[in-house]
């Protein structure tokens, strides 16, 4: 399969830290590798840059695949973004918010981890699968699987006629 700039990226990035496994797909273990700071509170999930420095804050009151799930998206910010969105365009905070959830779904569910799982259909069965391998909600996991399946479908037909 090929794959896109934000595939590659990603996978390269977690190789960079020595990610080759889902096992080692949490939150504290890459924020320790990325020597950033996190923090759990009670508000919105939120990166920050102060003084030089990256901070992730997590909602303390969320559910473990929720916070890994923000925490890919918040993840996005520090790695692509600068700016405090409260004082930029309104359509380039969208834009910087499209771009974190692109990034948090294809970060939370690497492609190249999900390709050793040889998954090729939208079952329940392999759904659950991957909830559980990549500890993420059940609407996550569909919408990652079914976003997946859509471009190897695609490079298929695009195979077939070229």
């Amino acid at each position: 399969m090929h794959y896109t700039h934000l595939e590659d990226y990603i996978q390269q990035f977690y190789t960079r830290l020595g990610i080759m496994d889902p096992v080692l797909l949490n939150i504290e273990e890459i924020a320790f590798r990325m020597g950033l700071k996190l923090f759990y509170w009670s508000d919105k999930s939120q990166a920050l840059f102060i003084d030089g420095r990256y901070y992730i804050f997590l909602n303390k009151n969320q559910s473990p695949q929720q916070q890994w799930q923000d925490f890919c998206h918040e993840l996005s910010h520090v790695l692509f973004h600068s700016g405090d969105q409260f004082h930029m365009y309104p359509l380039f905070r969208e834009y910087q918010e499209f771009k974190a959830n692109n990034f948090m779904y294809h970060a939370c569910i690497p492609t190249y981890m999900l390709e050793a799982l040889s998954i090729h259909n939208l079952t329940a069965q392999n759904i659950m699968q991957v909830m559980q391998v990549f500890n993420v909600e059940y609407d996550f996991a569909y919408r990652r699987l079914t976003q997946y399946n859509h471009k190897q479908i695609m490079q298929r037909l695009h195979n077939l006629t070229f």
